[in-house]
């Protein structure tokens, strides 16, 4: 598909200084399969945008592209004007830019609160000379991370589950504890991979209002989410994937209506 077949947003102008997060032309290819097909598309600094599309529409490749799990055949990532194309997952969280998975990880052995503590990026306990050279620096650090993650606890509510052992909560509280494990990255713009995704109707309602409050704060969203109900109540603006290529892009209610959305979900169908 052409840049000239792409829809965007007239009523907006992204200037270079609000970008956070550039894609400029993204390819992926596994074998004969074109996972990602030439895909372009801008975030928006304060923005929560929404990424959807049909079954095979390669978000999820898109994602691993962005974060650094996937090497790109073609084109490239900024993030707040670095490029970050092909470098490793840690190189890309330093530049600010964090992510979620569609199934979050529950680690065996630790407490929601030691969970929590994987979140900070640049640990100096996690260098082995600096235990022994520097252990004043990582004894403050650490309970620097400590307090952080109790206040964030607080934050998400569920400080009421910070002892109890992570393998034992359930699937949506584990997606609220991973969003809330993220926000100790200090991340400028935030992944989410299907937030939602098998989540009670109370805790999806509890992680909108996460995700709203957070973006009030300053943090920057792009998420990847089947519940339509869900991103077109919280997005804005959406873009659309299908068979790796942008489709289109634009606010939830135009998206909605647009022929050729409805056509990729549906195959033509009302």
């Amino acid at each position: 598909m052409s840049e000239s077949e792409f829809e965007f947003d007239d009523d907006t102008e992204t200037s270079a200084d609000n970008v956070v997060l550039r894609v400029d032309d993204l390819q992926k290819r596994f074998g004969g399969l074109v996972a990602t097909d030439h895909a372009t598309f801008e975030v928006e600094r304060g923005t929560i945008t929404g990424l959807i599309g049909p079954n095979g529409a390669g978000k999820s490749t898109i994602f691993n592209l962005i974060s650094g799990f996937y090497d790109p055949d073609g084109g490239s990532v900024e993030v707040n004007g670095v490029d970050v194309t092909g470098a490793e997952p840690y190189q890309v969280a330093d530049h600010g830019l964090i992510r979620t998975f569609q199934t979050p990880r529950k680690l065996e052995g630790m407490t929601v609160r030691e969970a929590m503590l994987v979140g900070p990026r640049n640990q100096p306990g996690e260098s082995f000379i600096k235990l022994f050279t520097s252990p004043g620096e990582v004894g403050e650090h650490e309970s620097k991370s400590l307090a952080d993650a109790q206040r964030i606890l607080e934050e998400f509510e569920l400080d009421h589950l910070a002892t109890q052992p992570a393998t034992d909560i359930s699937g949506g509280q584990m997606k609220l504890v991973e969003l809330a494990r993220a926000m100790l990255a200090e991340p400028e713009v935030l992944l989410l991979d299907e937030p939602v995704a098998g989540v009670n109707p109370t805790l999806r309602k509890d992680l909108a209002e996460q995700i709203r409050r957070l973006n009030e704060q300053g943090t920057t969203f792009l998420l990847i989410e089947h519940d339509m109900e869900f991103v077109m109540d919280l997005a804005d603006p959406v873009i659309v994937l299908d068979q790796g290529s942008v489709l289109m892009e634009g606010p939830p209610q135009r998206v909605q209506s647009d022929p050729r959305v409805i056509e990729a979900y549906l195959g033509g169908g009302t």
